[in-house]
């Protein structure tokens, strides 16, 4: 996960070895209808994302006579050809939970203590949909876009709306060679801000209620990625289970205040420095040091 954070405390410590965190996406291509019974990748698609905490659906939605669709299908409606697109997705996972639940409801009238699977339909959604150049910053496109994501069939599923991203395949392609400050400034030429990358981890973080706290010192800096809500001895648990078990306290500083002062001696004499107990709900960009004994 791209953090600059990591760069800035890397200086600060005088280290070189930097580990952010990390997201993992499974691409599986080619979901088309009748999936369900077998067609294009089939239930060897189904099988990859059943195990995947969140789904993402990239949605074709732009206008090229050139680039034909899997369906040979021309639709001059984008919003309404995306739409189309996403209730062909939805419908195959709908009839594979449907198979799902009939032999798991078979199962249980021999084994009632079977552990209930994850049905696909029920996993939180992110729509990545991919726009032409104009479509990167046409805010009217994109409002109908997401709501064509909000009002598909069995959206009454969801416990919240799906995040919505708009990238450009093409342009994605073209900075494949640059480096980052090459790709920033390409970006900006077409006033966007952020690649379609880092776009998908800001969403995926979001989708899955996920948030990131700091560690620093000169044998490295690193990102944790924890769940928002946890307790600073479940994010002391993601490092390692002693940590958690053994929990004392932990001394924490906001990224801010130490990015602005440019030291932790200075952020301890300007009072900054806290330390909190097992009570202590996790804060986006805290940096920690836990102290256990076990």
């Amino acid at each position: 996960m791209p953090d600059e954070r990591l760069n800035v405390l890397a200086k600060i410590y005088n280290t070189e070895k930097i580990i952010p965190a990390t997201v993992e996406f499974v691409d599986v291509a080619g979901l088309v209808a009748g999936a369900s019974k077998g067609e294009g990748l089939g239930n060897k698609f189904l099988a990859h994302i059943r195990e995947c905490q969140a789904i993402c659906h990239v949605v074709r939605a732009f206008k090229n006579d050139d680039i034909i669709r899997a369906d040979n299908k021309i639709e001059d409606d984008i919003v309404k050809q995306a739409k189309d697109d996403i209730d062909i997705i939805n419908t195959e996972l709908e009839l594979a939970d449907l198979e799902t639940r009939q032999k798991v409801e078979s199962k249980r009238k021999k084994s009632p203590e079977d552990e209930h699977i994850p049905y696909l339909t029920d996993k939180p959604v992110i729509y990545m949909f991919n726009v032409d150049e104009a479509g990167l910053t046409d805010k009217n496109l994109q409002q109908k876009l997401s709501e064509a994501a909000r009002n598909t069939q069995f959206s009454e599923h969801k416990a919240c709306a799906p995040n919505c991203i708009f990238v450009n395949a093409k342009l994605e392609e073209e900075m494949s060679g640059m480096d980052r400050r090459e790709r920033k400034e390409f970006l900006e030429s077409y006033g966007v801000k952020h690649d379609a990358l880092e776009e998908l981890i800001k969403a995926a973080y979001n989708t899955l209620n996920l948030q990131s706290f700091l560690t620093a010192g000169k044998k490295e800096v690193r990102a944790w990625t924890i769940e928002q809500g946890a307790t600073a001895p479940e994010a002391a648990g993601t490092i390692h289970t002693d940590f958690e078990r053994g929990f004392i306290a932990a001394s924490i500083c906001d990224y801010q205040d130490l990015q602005r002062l440019g030291s932790e001696k200075a952020v301890k004499e300007a009072g900054l420095l806290r330390t909190e107990g097992k009570t202590y709900i996790m804060q986006e960009g805290d940096v920690v040091e836990f102290k256990f004994n076990v």
